[in-house]
């Protein structure tokens, strides 16, 4: 056992290395993700180099899933929001033991509706609440591949947000198994692949992926979709013209959808293409052009009709954009805006943690990012 005020004093490689293990990570799969080398790491955690940038601490905190002051300070809980967000250990758990299932006999239109409820309380960011009502949810849905199916999506989709892409990709796996033999399951369980593996940085066989399933179902929802996650990839794969073939290739669809029903849960539709081109517009490292995307994106017809959730998802990117730009007060706002449409997306979402440290450690941080900063804890 650790004798008091020995954590205290540890090294900060010393506690790279110990929150890595925590993360069942190699040196060479932080390496990986960091763009660094193994022996960097291992010169990191043995303390043979200084991490003396702020900056370099706040991306492998990123990477480890943590705010950066545990990494600098120890004595700070690793976060305000972990015993809200316990209930992934009882995902996992659920994930892993999926041959064992209780027998719930619910009524199929009872799980529809529970189901139903889930997809509401994710589209609505209240991602604690979702996480503990999900291990009953797959149990429950078990033995019906239709609904097992979007089960096991909106699992996985509910972890890349939290930043637990691994099993993000097991969940969406078994969607893809689940799905087998109906080409709009198998369509819709893609989407969450290529989510999966963005999040994982595998872009290029997200890229692979999505357009695979493309042909697979008639749907335009689904496809369009798809052909979005394509696009994504592309960008993150550096390829520019590809992402806007795809996207050109999305918007074509967009365009002659009528009606609003989303039985598939894509909020697939013109507005959603504009993000999507934004966000292709950010990942290919273009700034400017991405605020600019923004800007139009919020002001067009259709942006207030996107689930709360993918709009305040948009508005951490929109910041993320006009932080590198350098306009830290539209960021800052960004971010406000962001808590104000759905506080769960930015309290729980490591990435929005990150994006708030990054503002407020800035020294030029509106008002508005020092109460945001207080709320998840990351002020002393």
């Amino acid at each position: 056992m650790t004798r008091p005020g020995v954590e205290r004093d540890e090294p900060v490689g010393r506690r790279v290395a110990r929150w890595r293990v925590r993360r069942r990570m190699t040196q060479q799969m932080l390496a990986d993700r960091l763009g660094k080398s193994k022996s960097w790491v291992d010169k990191v955690e043995r303390g043979a180099r200084n991490l003396d940038r702020y900056s370099l601490v706040q991306e492998i905190a990123e990477v480890l899933r943590l705010d950066p002051a545990v990494l600098l300070d120890p004595r700070k809980p690793a976060s305000t929001t972990l015993t809200a967000l316990d209930g992934i250990d009882a995902v996992r758990a659920a994930l892993a033991h999926y041959h064992q299932r209780r027998a719930h006999n619910l009524p199929a239109d009872e799980v529809r509706r529970h189901l139903a409820h889930a997809w509401l309380t994710y589209q609505h960011a209240q991602y604690a609440q979702l996480l503990r009502a999900l291990p009953a949810l797959l149990d429950a849905t078990h033995d019906t591949p239709g609904l097992l199916v979007p089960a096991y999506r909106i699992t996985a989709s509910v972890l890349v947000k939290l930043g637990e892409p691994d099993l993000a990709w097991l969940a969406a796996d078994r969607a893809v198994t689940a799905a087998t033999g109906n080409p709009v399951r198998t369509g819709t369980a893609t989407i969450a692949v290529a989510q999966a593996l963005r999040a994982l940085g595998r872009d290029r066989l997200a890229l692979t992926a999505a357009v695979a399933a493309v042909g697979t179902t008639a749907d335009d929802g689904v496809r369009g979709t798809l052909l979005l996650q394509a696009a994504m990839a592309a960008a993150g794969c550096g390829h520019g013209r590809r992402a806007d073939d795809l996207i050109d290739r999305a918007a074509a669809l967009a365009d002659r959808r009528t009606g609003t029903d989303d039985p598939h849960h894509t909020a697939f539709g013109p507005a959603a293409v504009r993000l999507a081109h934004f966000a292709s517009v950010l990942h290919l490292g273009d700034a400017a052009q991405a605020v600019c995307r923004h800007e139009e994106a919020v002001r067009r017809d259709g942006w207030c009709r996107l689930p709360v959730e993918h709009r305040a998802a948009h508005l951490l990117d929109a910041a993320r954009a006009y932080l590198q730009t350098g306009d830290l007060t539209a960021a800052g706002r960004a971010l406000a805006d962001a808590h104000t449409v759905a506080p769960g997306e930015v309290r729980y979402r490591p990435a929005a943690r990150t994006l708030i440290a990054e503002i407020a450690h800035s020294g030029r941080a509106a008002a508005s990012v020092a109460r945001l900063a207080t709320l998840v804890g990351l002020t002393r």
